[in-house]
């Protein structure tokens, strides 16, 4: 052969020559099968559907989830709007508490609704019996989430959906909070367990990927289906990293948590501060919830504030030195965002009181966050 020919061919892989702790990163979109027979018998033909990272990735969140079954998405928000295509069609009625995730709620009015699917939004703080009160025969599916986003309602997950099955409903549940770890939505009956991993799992705030966990086989083979269908698909070195991230995410859950959980019992005794929405917190709303369905916390809670301007609000984000004024969460950073402005989408209008702030408790000394927040106060009350 010529030299050409014999460098593109030179240092085939037929086997691995060692074994790592991790699976390799496979980067390929050509899959070469072993004979001809096997071009459409059904193996795997095209690295789309993935390989060793993104299958190891794939088996270890069916693990985490205590699911048959995980699929893997470009981002939260893609894995979300993927099961809800999966479960659904044309004339299905979808019911979504209010508290869903803003880019969810663009999805559902701006995406669904020109395919032909009614979606209506409750109210978080219905029980099970209200909230399928809300159902009609044309009803398929529910989405929640729990604790809610920004306000963190909690929800009975459990409830919901024995009342959801009794009437032939699938439930699909927000996990990002509980990062599969804290509490498990498909032990308590949801058919579907929805995850950005780009958050807890992932860990480091620089991965975007998303996962839709299911114990039903047969809902697992309409998800798996969509993921084909829709040509989903996730880079090797991403589902690695993510990988990665899922073997410390108990360490690091756990620090989150108790962090979290020595802030906002700082904050709940400062003069400037309304009131803390931590549900792992005593007294707040949702705590007897959280307390039944919960093994830990994580580090994301809301704090109201006495009454004051957008000016004031303004200024305490301002005053940060800390905190990172941002929106995506679950990395080792923390992270704080006014989330009035994004209040106003919501169907059910809520008066918490005050203005409501959001955030996300890192990975940095207590002490240290609490004087950050201290000096922003200040500011605050100035």
């Amino acid at each position: 052969m010529d030299e050409e020919t014999r460098l593109i061919h030179a240092g085939a892989v037929d086997s691995l020559r060692a074994k790592t702790v991790s699976p390799p990163v496979q980067r390929g979109s050509t899959v070469l099968l072993p004979n001809a027979k096997a071009l459409y018998d059904g193996t795997l033909g095209y690295g789309r559907a993935g390989l060793s990272a993104q299958f190891a990735l794939m088996d270890a969140l069916a693990e985490l989830e205590g699911a048959t079954a995980a699929q893997l998405y470009p981002s939260g928000l893609a894995a979300v709007t993927a099961a809800i295509m999966a479960v659904l069609k044309a004339g299905d009625h979808l019911l979504v508490v209010d508290t869903v995730y803003q880019p969810v709620r663009y999805f559902c009015d701006r995406v669904l609704s020109r395919f032909g699917v009614a979606v209506q939004y409750y109210d978080a703080r219905l029980d099970a019996a209200g909230v399928l009160a809300l159902a009609t025969p044309a009803t398929r599916a529910i989405l929640l989430e729990s604790p809610g986003s920004l306000s963190f309602e909690m929800q009975d997950m459990a409830a919901l959906a024995a009342a959801a099955r009794a009437r032939g409903i699938l439930t699909i549940a927000d996990n990002t909070w509980g990062a599969g770890l804290l509490v498990k939505p498909l032990a308590q009956g949801v058919d579907i367990s929805v995850q950005a991993l780009t958050k807890y799992v992932c860990g480091h705030s620089d991965v975007f990927l998303g996962s839709v966990a299911t114990a039903d086989p047969a809902t697992g083979a309409l998800i798996k289906a969509s993921v084909a269908d829709h040509g989903w698909s996730v880079a090797p070195d991403d589902a690695y990293q993510a990988l990665r991230g899922l073997r410390t995410l108990s360490t690091r859950l756990a620090r989150h948590g108790e962090t979290g959980l020595t802030v906002a019992r700082w904050l709940a005794d400062q003069p400037e501060v309304l009131t803390v929405l931590h549900p792992a917190l005593p007294g707040a709303p949702g705590h007897a919830l959280w307390t039944r369905d919960y093994s830990g916390t994580c580090g994301l809670f809301g704090v109201v504030l006495q009454p004051g301007s957008p000016a004031r609000v303004e200024a305490l984000l301002d005053a940060l030195e800390i905190f990172g004024l941002g929106f995506s969460w679950g990395g080792f950073e923390s992270l704080a965002i006014s989330c009035d402005p994004q209040l106003t989408s919501r169907t059910v209008a809520v008066d918490y009181g005050g203005p409501l702030m959001r955030l996300h408790i890192g990975l940095e000394a207590p002490a240290d966050l609490i004087a950050d927040l201290r000096r922003a106060l200040d500011a605050y009350s100035a």
